[in-house]
């Protein structure tokens, strides 16, 4: 009989002797009687007890009593209840549970010898004791065949025994490690240059049919040690799962681009892009397409934005060329029904691989259309100043660029630094340098940002914008242009201008710091369409005042040699672009008052106290 099989009943064949019927008995009866004769008494008993009107009798007695004579892998069992059969079993197993077995795999034509031990539990092995008793024949029944099989049924059944059949196959793969070439699946994978593929190949492992067998065995048997089999392995995933997945999903996956449609914005996503969202995994004998919902979710976020919508606008290039970004609509989705319509569309042909998503979607107020409509296509204007070295101006003139760097005017707006840029506090990136106050040098937060102001100035002059309010510094510094320059000073001082041209211009703004060999420089450039035509004249200094001299005891006295003030004229002529007529001009006047020399002494001592005319 095979392991597991047990027949409902089973049937034993009975010879009757009879030896007043004209057998030979050989002899007196009483002393030759024939083996089996005590059971061909006993069927007889029975029958007599059936037909005698015994059956309810013969019910009693059998109950849900295991029949007679029956042993469960090894465990005798036969007349035992229901119940008292289930205890005995498990008082034998149980035991075993935690018992580990010792495995041997041995290498095909090799001596080499890989030791190992295996729990029961380690692949799910255990005995369903209901089950293996109600298999020998145990329950209550007034059917004359569980009476007879009762009686005459009993007989070796196999336990029925439990294989957690996947923590099976994930201890054969630990055993079968070393073995030589482990059996490989094919695979696919996805990347932006297309579909690749890993071809499968056989290999070697322990035997899983007969390593299921040989475990089963010894933990019913009480074995403690078992050697297991190595065999030829075939991949899960062969040349013809390989194929059919590479023709069904992943060819056609990577053959067009696929547009998801979130209302009225289409978010089309071509092959590169999409590569990294796809796998396929084995799963049952065959390859299976996965999506990444979180990066695919992603991949919709960086064409969308989400939840609020993000305005187009326009920045440079890493080839220096002025650039749109399209705007972002504001999109909110379920990134699981994203990845079903996605998946659908991978195996759609041509021209029928966009489908809808279910979406809340928001435009942007500045579309892209609105940001091509700017014209922003060509550099305008760019001026450029130097500076000393300073620790403190690479710091704070570089903060300022960055603040300032990719600001797009639109038509009719204002430029205004200090709203830009902000308060100059260490938490906002800014440290302690030099500024002007009260005709004086003094340290504070934000120290050389004016320099920032003047080449920002110089860059909006020559780009032809409005000027709304600029302030020169009190006193002249040689490295600005005579009549050209800005400061600034948070909140009240601050350099403003405005875009009243009908296109748009786009500030680039950066910093090559200064070292102790070489000076500062700060460039600020002006990209829109070009207007008009800049040319500026500067008249001679005139009104000069001479510098005083100031002597300060103060703590914070910084000296410094003076110069003189003067005042002075520029003119800033219009031509319209390519047009060589003055078109108008615009007259700057600045007054500089002198830098006044100044001489840091000592404080004096205090005055003696007089004496007290008491003493």
């Amino acid at each position: 009989m095979r392991t597991g099989e047990q027949p409902l009943l089973r049937m034993r064949r009975v010879t009757f002797w009879d030896s007043d019927a004209g057998g030979d008995t050989g002899g007196d009866a009483g002393k030759a009687e024939r083996p089996g004769g005590r059971v061909v008494l006993v069927v007889v008993v029975l029958l007599a007890l059936l037909v005698g009107g015994g059956y309810a009798a013969a019910h009693a007695v059998a109950g849900d009593k295991v029949p007679t004579g029956t042993s469960i892998s090894g465990v005798e069992v036969g007349g035992l209840t229901r119940d008292a059969a289930i205890d005995k079993l498990e008082s034998t197993f149980g035991a075993r549970a935690d018992a580990p077995i010792k495995v041997s795999v041995g290498h095909q034509g090799a001596s080499e010898v890989n030791d190992a031990k295996v729990e029961p539990s380690d692949i799910g092995l255990a005995i369903d004791y209901a089950a293996s008793v109600d298999a020998a024949g145990a329950g209550d029944s007034w059917s004359p065949a569980r009476q007879w099989d009762y009686f005459t049924g009993g007989g070796k059944v196999d336990a029925v025994v439990d294989v957690d059949e996947g923590l099976l196959d994930q201890k054969l793969a630990e055993l079968s490690e070393g073995l030589g070439t482990p059996p490989k699946d094919g695979a696919i994978t996805f990347s932006p240059d297309g579909v690749q593929t890993t071809q499968p190949l056989a290999g070697q492992a322990v035997d899983r049919d007969k390593a299921r067998a040989a475990l089963t065995d010894a933990f019913l048997t009480g074995e403690t040690a078992v050697e297991l089999e190595v065999a030829p392995a075939q991949p899960d995933i062969d040349a013809a799962d390989l194929a059919e997945a590479l023709d069904g999903f992943a060819n056609p996956a990577m053959a067009n681009a696929v547009t998801l449609q979130f209302g009225e914005n289409d978010v089309k996503l071509a092959p590169r892009t999409f590569a990294s969202v796809l796998s396929m995994k084995p799963e049952n004998g065959e390859l299976v397409p996965v999506v990444d919902e979180a990066a695919l979710a992603a991949l919709v976020k960086g064409a969308t934005a989400s939840g609020q919508p993000v305005d187009a606008t326009v920045k440079l290039s890493k080839k220096g060329k002025p650039k749109v970004v399209p705007a972002k609509p504001g999109v909110t989705f379920d990134p699981a029904e994203a990845a079903r319509v996605f998946l659908g569309l991978l195996t759609a042909p041509e021209g029928s691989r966009s489908a809808p998503v279910t979406a809340q979607v928001v435009d942007a107020a500045f579309t892209t259309k609105d940001a091509e409509d700017l014209k922003i296509v060509e550099k305008i204007s760019e001026f450029s100043t130097f500076y000393p070295h300073a620790d403190y101006r690479n710091i704070n003139i570089g903060r300022a660029a960055e603040l300032i760097d990719g600001t797009v005017l639109k038509p009719g707006e204002e430029f205004s630094l200090n709203g830009i840029v902000g308060e100059r506090t260490a938490a906002n990136g800014f440290t302690e340098g030099y500024i002007i106050s009260n005709g004086i040098l003094k340290k504070d937060l934000g120290g050389g940002v004016s320099q920032m102001a003047t080449t920002t100035f110089n860059a909006m002059f020559f780009a032809g914008l409005k000027d709304i309010q600029h302030k020169p510094h009190s006193f002249y510094i040689d490295r600005y242009p005579v009549g050209r320059e800005a400061t600034v000073a948070w909140p009240t001082v601050d350099l403003r201008f405005q875009n009243d041209t009908e296109y748009g211009v786009l500030i680039h703004a950066w910093v090559v710091p200064s070292t102790w060999s070489r000076q500062g420089k700060v460039t600020v450039q002006m990209w829109s369409t070009k207007k008009w035509d800049i040319e500026s004249q500067t008249s001679g200094r005139y009104a000069t005042v001479p510098p005083k001299v100031r002597t300060l005891t103060t703590p914070d006295c910084e000296p410094n040699t003076g110069w003189s003030g003067f005042q002075v004229d520029v003119t800033r002529i219009f031509r319209k672009h390519g047009d060589p007529a003055v078109d108008h001009t615009e007259k700057f006047h600045t007054v500089y008052t002198p830098a006044d020399t100044v001489k840091c002494e000592k404080p004096a001592p205090p005055p003696a106290a007089s004496p007290d005319p008491g003493e």
